[in-house]
């Protein structure tokens, strides 16, 4: 009977200790933590068609305002490589539903990256759309990305009251149905280069800023010694 009843109290004895270990709820007045996974590889119908609609509100021909704003200079950032860049923001005229556009160019030791952000003036649907581009840095000059039809790798579309929509390459998934909208964004993206005026010679001397820089990295061949007879 003794027996029986210390294995009894010592059950007893887990049980609370049990209870005490168990975690206590979250209380109304604490923020709950929550993860939301993107599915950068291939959206569902219903993001594609909220890409879609983003694409035809900012492939009308831009009308810009007399205001804008260039920027150039370096960033650097822990375990990244140093990268330099050049940027360009411009503003809508009054009536158009955009509100701004900025364009950057940069280039690391890696990579030399093109993005263009466009904002809406009333966020209601989404509140921006972000295109980029990237090809290896040294295969061609900064400024010759002008000129080029770079595919985009990556969309973007920002939302106020939802999560993000996200397309990008991934080389290992079959992405035939969403070529459409990579081709559409590379059109756009080419729309915009013209519409900006990024070769004009008010933008011309950053982007040949890169290209110096970008040529002053290069390792200089060595020069050859005269051959001693």
């Amino acid at each position: 009977m003794l027996k029986s009843g210390a294995i009894l109290w010592l059950a007893l004895l887990a049980c609370a200790a049990a209870q005490q270990e168990k975690k206590p709820e979250p209380s109304p007045g604490q923020p709950q933590v929550r993860l939301n996974y993107l599915n950068v590889c291939t959206p569902s119908a219903d993001d594609q068609a909220e890409i879609k609609a983003a694409f035809a509100k900012v492939v009308a021909k831009p009308a810009f305002s007399r205001d804008y704003e260039i920027s150039r200079g370096r960033a650097t950032l822990e375990n990244e490589p140093e990268s330099r860049f050049v940027r360009l923001r411009r503003d809508f005229a009054a009536d158009s539903p955009l509100l701004t556009a900025q364009y950057s160019l940069s280039v690391d030791a890696q990579n030399t990256l093109e993005t263009l952000v466009l904002r809406m003036r009333d966020p209601k649907q989404f509140h921006e759309v972000a295109l980029e581009d990237r090809v290896s840095t040294g295969a061609v000059q900064p400024s010759s990305l002008l000129g080029i039809q770079t595919p985009i790798s990556h969309i973007q579309l920002e939302r106020f009251t939802k999560g993000s929509i996200v397309l990008a390459r991934c080389p290992n998934a079959d992405q035939s149905a969403y070529e459409p909208l990579f081709r559409q964004a590379t059109d756009i993206m080419s729309q915009y280069r013209a519409a900006l005026g990024l070769r004009s010679a008010a933008f011309r001397s950053d982007i040949n800023w890169l290209n110096t820089e970008q040529a002053a990295k290069k390792p200089h061949p060595a020069a050859s010694k005269p051959e001693t007879k």
